[in-house]
């Protein structure tokens, strides 16, 4: 099957009264890391706070010309969710949602806020994905499939005309892929205008199926996909955007979770902006080298900023470890005043500063009189880390890195 140019600039006409054309934002500190032209694309400001609003209201609008106004029913671990309601409630129709367990608080609250009907279920978007057919079934309703749907993908291809509307000379286009929606509209409509643009995927290592899938050519899927990117983390890819990913995509790159974490901390840090894992995952693959990009033109696809306000902390404090920011180690004490004062004292003197103290006296390879102590320092770097265990054990203590 294919997505048509055509077809792409359909959805476009369609959705331009209802999405924000994102901008596109050359950032100087992300250039300069990695000796390209690096530019965001902002997807986590677009309406919803993602870009499944695109295929979602593409679809919808598709069904209503048509003559279609009945019920619609999707599954969706929360981006697809919102653009569903929110195009079901602008249009008029009724929308049941069917969402894992696990969804973010925040995701779930938001759909509801849309006007639609939120089903939890199962632990993840397969599961949700299984108990949304069945609701379907039995209510006679229409179901929204959030990726493996040619008008779905129509509509997440509208982001490539946006892209190459704004920069013609573009080198390097960089996407997510979880069930492979986003990635295969945005390279279907690439392509059909401007082959020689590169257009690449980017999947967390805890859920590749698409990546697997490329390698092998043909359609593929995990037993788990076990990652921080919730929007990404789909076992069982489309095989409408599987078969459209391997016609027209240059690549795809896997990515680890503490490069995802440093992505969103940067992204934080450094351009004030809050980007959701999945929608880090590009800029992870750029800043990692997993891309060459080194005098080229590239966009970085943030797909999404829809994160959990109590999941930030947990990802900071990842991105910090991996940027050697942190540094947790395991010292054991005399259980006798005073030893922990003689300890903080030699990390002062290093110029480290103490975050958490966890004392454990349960541990069975302890002696009598010994104790487990688990410090969090903040450090200032890889040297400094590496300066302050040297210090401990220079002062006799035997450091455990965590």
């Amino acid at each position: 099957m294919d997505i048509l140019l055509r077809d792409i600039e359909k959805a476009n006409e369609r959705l331009r009264p209802i999405l924000h054309h994102t901008e596109l934002d050359l950032s100087s500190t992300f250039s300069a890391m990695t000796g390209g032209q690096i530019y965001l694309k902002c997807e986590n400001r677009q309406k919803t706070g993602s870009f499944k609003i695109r295929g979602a209201s593409n679809k919808i609008a598709s069904l209503i010309e048509a003559g279609k106004t009945g019920p619609v029913v999707a599954s969706s671990a929360g981006n697809h969710a919102q653009g569903v309601a929110y195009a079901a409630k602008r249009f008029g129709i009724p929308a049941t949602i069917v969402m894992p367990k696990a969804a973010p608080i925040a995701k779930v609250q938001a759909t509801e806020g849309y006007g639609a009907r939120v089903v939890l279920a199962g632990d993840c978007y397969d599961d949700a994905y299984a108990e949304a057919c069945r609701i379907c079934e039995e209510e006679g309703a229409t179901f929204l499939h959030p990726y493996n749907d040619p008008e779905v993908i129509a509509g997440q291809g509208t982001l490539g005309l946006e892209i190459l509307s704004d920069l013609p000379y573009v080198d390097v286009i960089v996407a997510p892929a979880g069930g492979g929606g986003l990635l295969a509209g945005i390279a279907a409509a690439v392509k059909q205008i401007n082959p020689r643009v590169k257009v690449y995927g980017v999947q967390a290592e805890g859920a590749d199926a698409i990546a697997q899938s490329y390698r092998s050519g043909k359609l593929m899927a995990t037993e788990t996909a076990a990652t921080i990117a919730d929007g990404i983390a789909v076992k069982a890819p489309g095989s409408i955007s599987v078969e459209l990913i391997n016609r027209y995509a240059d690549g795809i790159v896997t990515v680890s979770e503490s490069e995802i974490a440093n992505a969103i901390l940067l992204l934080i840090e450094r351009c004030k902006q809050v980007v959701e894992p999945a929608g880090a995952t590009p800029l992870a693959a750029v800043l990692s080298g997993k891309l060459d990009v080194k005098d080229k033109r590239v966009v970085c696809v943030m797909s999404g900023g829809n994160i959990d306000v109590s999941f930030i902390q947990s990802i900071i404090e990842r991105g910090l470890v991996a940027r050697h920011r942190r540094i947790k180690f395991l010292v054991k004490l005399l259980d006798r005043p005073g030893s922990l004062v003689q300890l903080l004292n030699v990390i002062a003197d290093a110029g480290a500063n103490v975050m958490a103290i966890e004392h454990d006296k349960l541990n069975p390879s302890l002696l009598p009189n010994e104790t487990s102590v688990h410090i969090a320092c903040e450090v200032g770097g890889e040297k400094h880390g590496a300066a302050l265990t040297e210090k401990l054990r220079a002062n006799g203590y035997e450091v455990e890195l965590e």
